[in-house]
């Protein structure tokens, strides 16, 4: 059976944030969030994991996170970089903003030869959804998947935050995924603001991705085909990205793709804003008082 590989995205700029919240402790041993999704990797069967990050921050990464895992799985570390870019475009004048998790993934095309799942360096997805995604992943099948969870449970107090909303049909298959960049609470429900003011009423029971994924190496040609499309239409905007949701819809209605969601009943917590800490501070004392977590880690 092949272990998969965790690809770990930390190359985000955490302005919302305004600082480097990859390496804020949460734990009662200064762990990471990230080391609680290593850790959660590591039981469910994933064999090394790579981070993909900017070149100006991999020491700090390698000293504050990489030194509390290194041994107990491998780590590698790849660098998202803006003149990474096919041939015949270039980086335009004044963009400082990386491309977006479509390009971060595309750093480890010539690394990953096996199964491996997405995360966001910055969310906490919890030890069922690293098993569900391992099983999924060890099938031999050739569908990709994302684990769902209920977009209520994925909200920020403290202010919008963006996700990928999933049309699901009845067999658990992904149909539509529309990436929503502005939605905030609204009472018990939810809504989206876009760019041009326009509000979208959401329930909060919707069914969204919060960039967990599982690919096989054969997505790495379909992501760059989506990603050359994306230079040839918004190369010239310094502020576009190219979001994995949005790719993967393309893939959707390319018929490119098969993607299962994986239903699981964990609670997510992540760290948008600055105030999102304490709560994930919390979280995981609680997790720790009834026992699914020691409290030491490594």
């Amino acid at each position: 059976m092949i272990n998969p590989t965790l690809l770990v995205l930390a190359a985000g700029m955490g302005s919302r944030y305004g600082g480097l919240k990859l390496i804020e402790p949460v734990g009662p041993g200064g762990e990471t969030i990230m080391d609680y999704s290593v850790f959660d990797a590591r039981r469910a069967g994933f064999g090394r994991v790579i981070v993909v990050i900017r070149r100006d921050i991999e020491q700090q990464i390698r000293e504050r996170l990489g030194a509390h895992f290194e041994k107990h799985i491998a780590v590698e570390y790849l660098h998202q970089e803006l003149n990474k870019l096919p041939p015949g475009f270039r980086v335009p004048a004044g963009r400082t903003k990386p491309w977006g998790a479509t390009h971060a993934i595309l750093m480890a095309a010539a690394t990953i030869h096996e199964p491996f799942a997405v995360i966001n360096v910055d969310d906490f997805y919890g030890a069922e959804s690293y098993r569900a995604l391992a099983h999924h992943l060890q099938s031999g099948t050739t569908d990709y998947a994302t684990v769902g969870l209920v977009l209520r449970k994925t909200l920020s107090e403290f202010g919008a935050v963006a996700r990928g909303v999933c049309q699901v049909d009845g067999k658990g298959y992904l149909e539509k995924i529309v990436e929503l960049k502005a939605i905030e609470r609204d009472g018990g429900h939810a809504r989206n603001t876009d760019a041009e003011g326009r509000e979208t009423r959401l329930t909060g029971d919707e069914i969204v991705s919060m960039n967990m994924w599982g690919f096989t190496p054969q997505v790495f040609p379909q992501l760059g085909e989506h990603f050359l499309k994306f230079l040839q239409i918004h190369g010239a905007d310094l502020q576009a990205e190219c979001y994995i949701p949005s790719t993967v819809n393309e893939f959707l209605v390319a018929g490119e793709a098969r993607v299962k969601v994986l239903r699981c009943g964990d609670s997510w917590f992540g760290v948008t804003y600055r105030e999102d800490h304490s709560r994930a501070v919390e979280s995981i004392r609680r997790l720790i008082e009834a026992g699914y977590y020691p409290k030491k880690l490594w």
